[in-house]
């Protein structure tokens, strides 16, 4: 009897290893759809779709991208935590989504810890302070200065109430000391920028991707950059760290997620065809020309720590900025 047991155990134990096992040897089984939770004609978007085409070679299966945007990235956010967790949904969005969204939301319909599980991070955003061509400073100190000469006087436009840009320029206010009022717009995007342009206001946090033909046509001027090195494509631009202000740093970034119960081989399986991909030197030359500072993604493991710091981090950052539960 025992003789007739041993190997149906032997079988049963093979059975139980089978899903994981057969998952990874199957995947993928059909398209694979990349949800970007903002509007089409982005740099992510744009940044999106370039990896996209590259990925499908990889996979041997199409790969499409569908822009799910609104409420903050919420609804697209939303959709993937709900999708099957079979890899064949994705979704690429920046670090609001994942470390600034559970504060600012009174309530988020999604975890950004629970609900994903990280596939690769692949790129930083740093953004560029700029003033509008009229207005006095020519520096980081000079700005400094101003604001302590004509107390109450200056303003900066923060795009985005409770965005990347707008925390970046609160945690900016703050630590270099400035008395400088908030002209709040309510969407990010050009409007902000734009009244930069126009003179309506002096100072503003600006997207590199948008603000780097201002720069060069001398509608707006450079005071500095919020990464800790300094941009490529703007390599005149000193950081705010040399700038003046020591130590800051304010950046997004750009990561790939998936559905947090996908078997660990299928997100194996991605991670390694996604950082390949990311690192191709066609792709690097893309990221660079959006103003994107490309990166080598860290492992799995490590990117989950990197979420649950950076959660922390923006959290206390939206709370210090006042807007917590404001959406």
């Amino acid at each position: 009897m025992r003789g007739n047991i041993l190997p149906l155990l032997a079988v049963a134990a093979g059975l139980a290893l089978l899903p994981h096992g057969a998952a990874a040897q199957k995947y993928p089984e059909k398209t694979v759809t990349i949800v970007v939770p903002i509007g089409a004609g982005g740099a992510m978007d744009r940044i999106t779709r370039l990896m996209a085409e590259q990925l499908s070679k990889r996979l041997g299966e199409p790969v499409i991208v569908e822009n799910r945007p609104g409420a903050g990235m919420a609804i697209g956010a939303t959709a993937v935590a709900n999708a099957p967790a079979d890899g064949h949904t994705l979704m690429n969005a920046p670090s609001g989504a994942y470390a600034i969204n559970p504060t600012l939301f009174k309530k988020l319909p999604y975890d950004p810890e629970k609900d994903f599980v990280p596939v690769t991070l692949y790129a930083r955003i740093p953004f560029v302070l700029v003033v509008h061509p009229d207005f006095p400073a020519k520096t980081v100190k000079d700005l400094i200065q101003y604001s302590k000469d004509n107390p109450g006087k200056l303003a900066y436009a923060a795009s985005g109430r409770g965005g990347v840009i707008h925390l970046a320029g609160e945690m900016f206010r703050h630590a270099a000391k400035l008395d400088m009022t908030s002209v709040p717009y309510r969407q990010g995007g050009p409007a902000s920028l734009n009244d930069v342009v126009a003179g309506h206001v002096p100072v503003t946090f600006a997207d590199p991707a948008i603000v780097q033909g201002l720069i060069a046509g001398g509608k707006v001027r450079a005071l500095g950059v919020t990464s800790r090195e300094r941009m490529a494509n703007l390599p005149n631009v000193p950081t705010l760290d040399e700038a003046g202000v020591p130590g800051f740093e304010a950046i997004s970034w750009h990561m790939i997620v998936a559905p947090s119960k996908t078997p660990k081989p299928v997100i194996d399986r991605l991670h390694t065809e996604l950082k390949a991909v990311a690192v191709m030197p066609a792709i690097n030359q893309q990221m660079l020309r959006m103003g994107l500072m490309p990166m080598t993604s860290p492992s799995v493991a490590d990117m989950q720590k990197f979420m649950q710091t950076e959660n922390a981090r923006w959290g206390n950052i939206v709370r210090e900025a006042g807007v917590a539960g404001s959406m």
